[in-house]
């Protein structure tokens, strides 16, 4: 369950996570486990040194911690904290807040798009039992702001059991691997009329 203390307010701290490279590093750590600078650059497209700075801001603002050395201990192994975060632009936020959170939130809409894209560009070399059971569901539904808080509670509790976070893959059944759930509740904004043309060019 998410913890008031991982809701996000530190602006420092939304805007160092915000930085894409810091994002991949930390769904990387977040779903293969441990890693090294080493280890991490590569997936980010960044070199070992970049990696290493980008580990210690993440670890600064308390997103990854040291994990136990391997081997002879020369490479320094990080970890995810063991933590959920959200952030939600709240009334009272003050304007550097407000656009630290905003800014946040569209880093993790764009890496989540991203990561739709390539789910979807690669669907043909998905085997068929993946092919069928990967949905990308859009619903329009009649709430009021209550039932959406409600809505989310009982989605989050249903998916619970399964994220990987806390899932070890010895208690996962055979043949499971990562997937990704994506969960947006927010309500429709009014659409801008732009008027109608001055030409009916498609009556050529």
């Amino acid at each position: 369950m998410t913890r008031d203390s991982d809701v996000l307010s530190d602006p420092k701290a939304m805007r160092a996570l915000a930085h894409p490279a810091r994002l991949m590093i930390l769904n990387r750590l977040g779903v293969e486990g441990s890693a090294t600078a080493t280890e991490v650059a590569e997936i980010a497209g960044i070199t070992p040194s970049a990696a290493s700075y980008h580990l210690r801001m993440l670890a600064k603002y308390g997103f990854v911690e040291d994990a136990p050395p391997r081997g002879d201990g020369r490479e320094r192994v990080w970890r995810p904290v063991n933590r959920s975060i959200r952030v939600g632009v709240q009334p009272g936020d003050q304007p550097d807040v407000r656009d630290a959170k905003l800014s946040l939130m569209q880093a993790f809409r764009r890496e989540a798009n991203e990561e739709a894209d390539r789910a979807l560009a690669g669907i043909d070399q998905e085997p068929d039992e993946w092919r069928d059971a990967t949905r990308f569901n859009r619903s329009l539904i009649r709430v009021d702001a209550e039932e959406m808080v409600r809505l989310n509670d009982a989605i989050q509790k249903l998916i619970e059991p399964y994220v990987a976070r806390g899932r070890e893959e010895a208690d996962a059944p055979s043949g499971a691997r990562i997937a990704e759930v994506q969960v947006n509740l927010f309500p429709v904004a009014k659409r801008p009329v732009p008027g109608l043309p001055t030409e009916d060019h498609d009556a050529r």
